[in-house]
């Protein structure tokens, strides 16, 4: 089948099939982590990694599996990385270790970056520009609907049938979407014989990953020693060093280096990346202190707490469409400003709601806000980053922005699981204390310490608290354990609500970027070409 036979629409159906299942993966662990920490014995600093580890290796390879699909066919290339990441589903939901579990996930993360870049090429190549507008409504639609979803499909699969089906889930829904994109995606060759930036792929992944593993356990280690004399901070800055040299080499490869900086002469294309990096930093950091919060403190099961953000799920899948459409009559950035400032509103608002006795349903409004948001953002923000691309820049467009998204979504997770670490610790040891004062003096210490060491593993709390402490009379006992579940209740909704504030701040960072955009000017569409425009991805 080639583009002439091709429907584009039964064709971005198929393919969008795919791209839910793999953005679906990046929320609905978040969902299982309390179940994850009991049943596999885990801190939560593990299983953070499992949920960083998959952004990671998913955001590395983008670029060089953007250039796969030009080289070998984005059709066969996005077959590939279907078929990983079906089976590394598999093998995630037979992992009986959490180590298991995080390679597993890596694995996942590979195959996810075979497929994503393929979609968005394909939307570039099946509609002209006039029309690209819907499609990327439906595209929008589909990322937004599985980006929230997740956690209500999660909390159900949980509570009934265990952490390991948010994995096995994928298996008939893989099989069905290999079947469509076998059937109806056209076998589009661009055949375009490109080179690979070896050292670029090398620098670029390394220094990430120095970044996030740093970011990530510097609470662990105490922000201090790793091994050695090899501190935190000094990971992160050869990380940083790493990145530094990997532009450096991008900017004198004179053959076909895997960020060409000649794109980001385009304003609009610039600002729309780094907007979908702070997009992405904010939609996957929401979740995991809203899911300790919902979970541990107001005492809902995993399924009530998917249900919470069923109606932000069904507001962003019901408006993104329309939005779509609108992005083609009115000015794209107008639309994404309100979209981001909706979002931050509603993670603000959220964290001034949240209270240790709260009614789980009083966080809707908000939510409802930051629905509106979600549904706002993704249409007009791929609109305007892409349409005003030169056509031989469109696959390297297409791979570096969705790398954007995926490299905040790793940041995202990597900076608000340290920060929900630290704020966890710090807080239950404030309460703590303040509690202490309520009971007889020489009970005073121990109960504090006993409190705050547990705090440190920031795992061990449910909706039941911490355990009684030993040798205590009965009374004291009695009133030891209902102070200790206040203040770990009290701590854990404090670090919830401040964590929430740093993804909110991320997205006036993209509202700022936003502001720099214009309107792009239509291109001329020649439809369709036996080849397409050679792009430089």
């Amino acid at each position: 089948m080639n583009a002439r036979q091709a429907n584009p629409w039964a064709a971005l159906s198929a393919l969008c099939l795919g791209f839910f299942m793999i953005l679906l993966d990046t929320t609905i662990v978040s969902t299982a982590i309390p179940a994850m920490l009991r049943e596999l014995g885990a801190g939560l600093n593990a299983i953070v990694w499992v949920i960083s580890v998959y952004l990671l290796t998913y955001a590395v390879p983008m670029l060089f599996a953007s250039r796969l699909g030009d080289r070998f066919g984005p059709k066969r290339v996005y077959l590939a990385g279907l078929v990983v990441f079906t089976l590394a589903s598999l093998w995630c939901g037979l992992s009986g270790s959490v180590e298991m579990l995080i390679a597993a996930r890596a694995v996942q993360g590979l195959g996810a970056a075979l497929m994503t870049p393929q979609t968005l090429a394909f939307i570039s190549h099946l509609f002209p520009p006039s029309k690209r507008g819907p499609a990327m409504g439906l595209w929008s639609g589909v990322a937004g609907i599985a980006a929230i979803v997740g956690p209500l499909l999660g909390g159900v699969l949980v509570d009934h049938l265990g952490w390991e089906w948010i994995f096995f889930v994928n298996l008939p829904v893989g099989v069905v979407a290999l079947a469509l994109a076998l059937l109806k995606v056209p076998d589009w060759q661009p055949k375009h014989s490109h080179s690979f930036d070896v050292p670029g792929i090398l620098l670029s992944g390394a220094g990430l990953f120095f970044i996030v593993y740093g970011v990530q356990n510097g609470q662990h280690y105490d922000w201090g020693r790793v091994f050695g004399p090899i501190t935190v901070f000094e990971i992160i800055g050869f990380g940083v060093a790493l990145l530094v040299a990997f532009v450096v080499w991008q900017r004198f490869n004179r053959k076909e280096p895997l960020l060409p900086l000649s794109v980001f002469g385009n304003r609009n294309f610039s600002a729309g990346t780094l907007t979908s990096v702070t997009v992405g930093f904010a939609m996957t950091g929401m979740f995991l202190p809203l899911v300790i919060y919902i979970q541990a403190v107001l005492g809902e099961t995993p399924t009530m707490s998917g249900l919470l953000f069923a109606p932000m799920s069904l507001l962003a899948g019901m408006i993104g469409p329309f939005v779509g459409r609108a992005s083609d009559k009115v000015n794209g950035k107008i639309l994404l400003i309100i979209g981001l400032a909706a979002l931050a509103s509603g993670m603000a608002l959220v964290a001034l709601i949240a209270r240790a006795d709260a009614n789980a349903w009083a966080l809707t409004p908000a939510l409802l806000v930051a629905g509106v948001g979600i549904g706002f953002i993704f249409a007009p923000m791929g609109n305007l980053a892409m349409s005003s691309v030169e056509p031989r820049f469109i696959g390297t467009a297409s791979g570096i922005f969705n790398t954007a998204r995926q490299v905040g979504g790793v940041l995202g997770s990597a900076a608000v699981g340290v920060l929900l670490q630290a704020r966890i610790s710090a807080s239950i040891a404030d309460e703590a204390a303040t509690a202490a004062n309520a009971l007889p003096e020489q009970y005073r210490a121990p109960f504090a310490e006993g409190i705050a060491k547990a705090a440190e593993s920031t795992g061990e709390f449910g909706s039941s608290g911490p355990a009684a402490m030993p040798g205590l009379p009965s009374g004291v006992a009695e009133q030891a354990q209902r102070l200790a579940l206040e203040a770990v209740h009290n701590g854990l909704t404090d670090a919830a609500r401040v964590t929430l504030l740093l993804p909110a701040a991320v997205l006036l960072l993209g509202v700022l970027a936003a502001l720099t955009m214009r309107r792009p000017v239509p291109r001329a569409h020649h439809s369709p070409a036996p080849e397409p425009v050679p792009s430089a991805a």
